[in-house]
């Protein structure tokens, strides 16, 4: 995507709008697609974002995988994603919890370039970072990039991708801005065209990535894009959910996990 920071910004406005909040809780699930009728509407609280610019949206729909609701996406020269805004305390319920499963890598894509800045599945976690506990070089930065493009642009954003060529467990900054850290959860195709169970501890992550303790969440998002490349590329996406513990088990119609 030119620019990953977009929907991050647009889903700082959703929240607003919504007002979400999650209650105490030791699981919470935000996306039950295998609850949804194939072809029918969304889950409540998702919204569709559409990338700013020329490019295409990517499409999103139900479907039925083996007898269970699932969300696909199919990007051809597209970008855009789908949202889900919320509030989540990390230190209560860190363990987050989803599937996917692509059709294809994008040969072209690089992580480390704007120009192949495109994923076959991305998994977006945006954290509500005070901007005044930014570096005052990042925070000139960020205040430029707000004047510029978007008021609301947020300070923190984790990305889990599934990436063609980069390691698992890399984590780097993404090429656009250094406020959104890529994390690489499945590399190459081993797993092409299987379902792959993922679960990430967000808290440690968020440390990780930023070398401190993570705010509350405010948004996640699933995205699909190839605007950069030009690619195509067709992937799916299970059930997603917040946990207080490590829950890792089959989900609804899951298959092989790692």
């Amino acid at each position: 995507m030119r620019c990953p920071i977009r929907f991050e910004a647009l889903l700082l406005i959703a929240l607003v709008a919504a007002g979400a909040a999650l209650a105490a809780t030791d699981r919470f699930v935000i996306g039950a697609f295998s609850a949804a009728r194939p072809g029918g509407a969304l889950p409540a609280g998702w919204l569709p974002l559409n990338a700013s610019g020329s490019a295409a949206p990517t499409r999103y729909t139900l479907v039925d995988d083996g007898g269970t609701t699932v969300l696909h996406a199919e990007a051809k020269a597209s970008a855009s994603a789908l949202s889900h805004p919320l509030r989540v305390d990390p230190a209560a319920t860190p363990w987050l919890r989803w599937r996917w499963k692509i059709s294809t890598l994008i040969e072209q894509a690089d992580l480390r370039t704007r120009e192949g800045d495109d994923f076959p599945a991305r998994l977006y976690v945006m954290f509500d970072y005070p901007l005044e506990r930014l570096p005052f070089v990042e925070r000139s930065k960020l205040r430029l990039a707000r004047a510029l493009f978007d008021p609301n642009l947020p300070a923190a954003t984790l990305c889990y991708v599934w990436d063609g060529k980069t390691a698992r467990g890399t984590i780097v900054p993404s090429a656009y801005t250094n406020r959104v850290r890529l994390i690489v959860v499945e590399s190459g195709g081993t797993r092409v065209n299987r379902w792959v169970d993922v679960e990430r501890n967000i808290a440690d992550d968020f440390r990780a990535a930023f070398g401190e303790d993570p705010p509350a969440v405010t948004a996640i998002a699933v995205a699909v894009d190839t605007d950069n490349t030009g690619a195509f590329a067709t992937s799916y996406f299970g059930d997603i959910s917040f946990n207080k513990q490590s829950v890792m088990k089959p989900l609804p119609g899951a298959g092989a996990g790692p």
